[in-house]
């Protein structure tokens, strides 16, 4: 009779050797790495395509939070205040009085017949329907009133946006100072990085020279050298440069803008929240459209 052979034992299935069992578990460790980091970034990378697109602002250690519509239209309230060569205070009453009548919204309806961002009348001498929802026309109507008042720029804001706007519910501007106060210091150059976006892919985008076209319209700033997917823009000052590169950032979601960069600091629409790098400002602003 053939003679049977034993099956395995125990001992055979156990590693023959201490270094055999150190290689096993080394192995595991490094799958484990593997399948952690690739969790993490696969997470991090869900959590961000599915999150809503916003603009954080930063100033003087408070932080608001505003989505990219509101922000954008901020951007062209302050930038027609540094065009018009208004202080900052004329910037914060602007984008107060609209945060609170349209939450900064271009709205095409309001109470009787009132529109647009600042919710102003035809009936009472605003404009047409048309120029009232044309944020320009709307934003330099505001300012032609304001600057009638002398002192504007150290009244109380329920005071002075009172006597523009004539509003039912005066005190209610108060309420938004904090928010205006942010935005325009931000907008118009004054806290530098203090404004970052993260904004859904891109999927439009504008010409550089719609772009320039906008600017001068809306700051004034002229010294403009598009190029084939992006312009390059030379400011008179930091300051100025600060508020050209955050009014890009800000209208980022309407021009589909890829990247924003001033002197060796840089917003990209991929970094999410991460904000502005780290380097040296300058008086040179680039912005890449997608």
């Amino acid at each position: 009779m053939p003679t049977k052979r034993p099956g395995p034992t125990l001992a055979d299935s156990r590693p023959r050797s201490a270094a055999q069992r150190r290689r096993r578990r080394l192995t595991a460790l490094l799958v484990l790495a593997v399948v952690v980091t690739a969790g993490w970034f696969g997470a991090r990378y869900l959590i961000q395509s599915v999150a809503s697109p916003k603009c954080t602002i930063t100033a003087a250690g408070s932080t608001e939070t505003f989505d990219p519509e509101q922000t954008g239209n901020a951007a062209l309230i302050a930038a027609l205040s540094v065009k018009r060569g208004m202080p900052p205070r004329a910037a914060t009453i602007a984008i107060t009085t609209a945060f609170q009548e349209s939450k900064i919204r271009n709205l095409r309806y309001g109470d009787r017949d009132s529109l647009g961002l600042f919710q102003q009348r035809p009936s009472q001498g605003w404009g047409t329907a048309e120029q009232i929802l044309d944020p320009v026309h709307a934003t330099n109507a505001f300012y032609d009133a304001l600057v009638k008042y002398p002192g504007y720029e150290t009244a109380d804001i329920t005071k002075i946006a009172q006597r523009v706007q004539k509003s039912g519910y005066p005190e209610a501007y108060r309420d938004h100072e904090g928010q205006g106060r942010i935005l325009a210091s931000n907008l118009t150059g004054h806290s530098p990085a203090g404004l970052k976006c993260r904004l859904d892919a891109v999927k439009t985008s504008v010409t550089p020279q719609r772009v320039a076209s906008d600017l001068a319209e809306q700051m004034g700033v002229t010294s403009v050298r598009p190029g084939e997917r992006y312009l390059t823009v030379t400011a008179r000052d930091t300051t100025t440069a600060w508020a050209v590169a955050q009014w890009a950032v800000a209208r980022a979601d309407l021009y589909g803008a890829t990247k924003v960069a001033i002197g060796e600091r840089a917003w990209t629409r991929s970094a999410g929240d991460d904000g502005w790098s780290s380097g040296a400002d300058g008086t040179t602003v680039t912005i890449n459209l997608g």
